[in-house]
Order: structure tokens, then sequence, then C-alpha cells
């Protein structure tokens, strides 16, 4: 049985609404899942016109209502959009607002078992934060819905899955926001996420933080004092760690097969690689060949995964109809497998 998935529109003035309908004129998408929108007709209209793509809406209240069929968007509209206002690649205070809500409600719809899992489309930081939901992104936003302290941040790219010990602070915070028990739990999440791909014995590689992993405390003591004691908590109940491992090898130890996860220090350390791997940029054309890679949230109650790019609201304010929609078919694809493992 297809898992049913709600599937958010994001920010309505950035490429949301466009590749969640290339997303959904794409056969594949239903052989997978049974695909339920949540997001405003406005919008959905627009990125239709936009995608330049024939499909026709199916406005539901609930998943129960869907017919799940190519060709139809089954759409729950929250009406929460004021087409007059909406100015296309710039951060408003009612797309924000708008964006935060779809989440929301998405995520109802999973606490309550009526869908399997939810996917993303992006959001924008600024504009959410003019709308009044002061998160720094999704991902502590459903922490609270879930109502979950111990939840990280995966990004996967091909075989190379990066899960982040810290995400949205400062820089100069990151040394001290780090702690043993944090990097344990995130080891241990790491762990179980693998698990739920099918990866029966995981092989974990947690990096450093500093170069060379402080080479032995010439460049800091992070390694020894906080993240060694993590590593050995982890091999003390059988998990597969190694680490500290050099950051700047690590993750193509791990994209190679040696390891079949990452536990990075901070936000960028993560980023960066799963990015250089999934998206390529083509300076002649001035598009991206590539927009590959997914964003999961893990330790909820429920599945989430989500695109790996930004509302891109230059692309969205050209209304081009050329916003590539890869990463967020991926997120489908990934949701979906997770859905069906945990039945």
């Amino acid at each position: 049985m297809k898992p049913t998935l709600a599937i958010t529109i994001g920010d309505p003035a950035g490429i949301g609404p466009e590749i969640v309908a290339k997303t959904l004129s794409d056969p594949e998408t239903y052989e997978i899942c049974n695909p339920i929108i949540v997001g405003d007709g406005h919008a959905m209209q627009m990125g239709i016109k936009v995608a330049r793509i024939g499909l026709k809406i199916n406005t539901v209240i609930s998943p129960s209502e869907a017919k799940y069929k190519i060709g139809t968007i089954d759409l729950i509209d929250l009406q929460n959009i004021d087409p007059q206002k909406i100015v296309m690649g710039k951060p408003h205070p009612m797309t924000g607002a708008a964006s935060a809500q779809y989440v929301i409600h998405a995520a109802d719809l999973a606490l309550s078992g009526t869908v399997d899992a939810i996917v993303t489309a992006p959001l924008n930081k600024e504009a959410m934060h003019l709308g009044g939901y002061s998160y720094p992104g999704h991902t502590e936003l459903l922490a609270e819905k879930s109502g979950t302290d111990d939840y990280a941040m995966m990004l996967v790219t091909g075989n190379l899955r990066v899960v982040h010990a810290t995400t949205h602070i400062p820089f100069r915070d990151i040394a001290t926001s780090l702690t043993s028990r944090r990097i344990e739990t995130t080891i241990h999440i790491a762990h179980n996420v693998c698990r739920s791909l099918g990866i029966k014995n995981p092989r974990i590689a947690v990096a450093g933080l500093n170069p060379h992993s402080g080479d032995g405390g010439l460049f800091g003591d992070e390694e020894t004092r906080i993240i060694q004691p993590a590593i050995d908590a982890g091999k003390e109940v059988g998990l597969i760690v190694d680490g500290p491992v050099s950051p700047d090898t690590v993750f193509g130890k791990a994209a190679g097969g040696q390891y079949d996860i990452v536990v990075a220090m901070y936000h960028d350390q993560g980023h960066i690689p799963v990015k250089l791997l999934g998206m390529k940029y083509d300076n002649a054309t001035g598009q991206w060949g590539s927009v590959s890679g997914v964003n999961v949230t893990l330790g909820l109650k429920f599945i989430r995964t989500s695109v790996d790019h930004g509302t891109a609201y230059g692309k969205a304010g050209r209304m081009e109809g050329t916003a590539n929609p890869q990463s967020l078919k991926e997120a489908i694809q990934l949701a979906a497998q997770m859905a069906l493992t945990r039945k």
C-alpha cells in the first residue's frame, strides 16, 4: 500500500508552488505515494501557470477526499493568501506566515496519523519572522510541534548522509554549544535513521571540530575533551563509531563508501560537502544543472523530509518557469521509503 504524504508548497513568493506543480505532473510521484498538497489555491494556480503545466486542482478538506490521480492536484486550501498582495521574489509577512501555517497543518495531519509523512518545499526565514513565527527554520518549528528536544538535521545526496550535532547558531557559539551528551545523542539518532533505511549495522563517522581533529591538542582540545567521550559511549553500547575523523577527509571517505553516515559538528561543516556533491551550477547558462539533496528532520514523532535548497527568490521573481524540482522529487522518494520501512 502506497504511503500518503502531505506536501507543503513553501513560501508562495518563492519557487515552491512551481516545483510542486512540476513534481505532481510526473507519473512516478503517484507510483510511489499518494500526495496531498497543503497550501493556498491562488498560490498553487500561479505555480501551475509558471510551470506551464496543465493540471487541475481538486480542493479537499482531508486526505480521505483526495483522488490521487495524475493530472489533478489534491489540495488542502488554507486560503491564507491575498493574491493582490503577493510580490514574487520578495519576503513578506503574509507569505512568511502562510508558509509556516502550511507546515503546522501538515504536522498536525502527521501527528493524528492521517498521513504517513510530510514533505516540505522551501520557506524563507526572514519572511517567516516577518510573519510572526520566530523560529530559526523548519527544524525547530517541527521539533516544537512534535514535543521533542532530541532532534537533528540530516542531509542526503547519493550515498552521502550527514547528521548535524548543531545547526542554526552563530559560528562563534559552536564550541561552547557542543557537549558530549549532545554528540552522543546525535550518534544514536544517526544509528537509528540508518536502521530505518534498511542498513543493519550502520558505520558511523564522527567529524572533528578543529583542523586535523585538533592534532593532539595543538589546534584545540574539543576532540579529546568533548567528542571522544561521546564516541566511547556509543561503542560501549555496541554501535560502530569511528572518530574523531579529520573534517577535511571524513566526507570524502563517506561518499566513497567507508561510512554510512557522518556526524558533523556544525551547519556549514555538513552542508558544504553535501551541496558540493549534489548541486551543479552551469555558468554558461546561468542555471543549476543538478539540484540534488534532501533535508530530513530526525527525532520527531513523524517522518519529515524537505528540499535541500531555499526559496530562490531571484528565480521566482522572474517567473521564468525554470526551477528544478529534482530535490523535491528526491525528498518525496525518501519520505515514501522511510514510511514504508516504518510500516
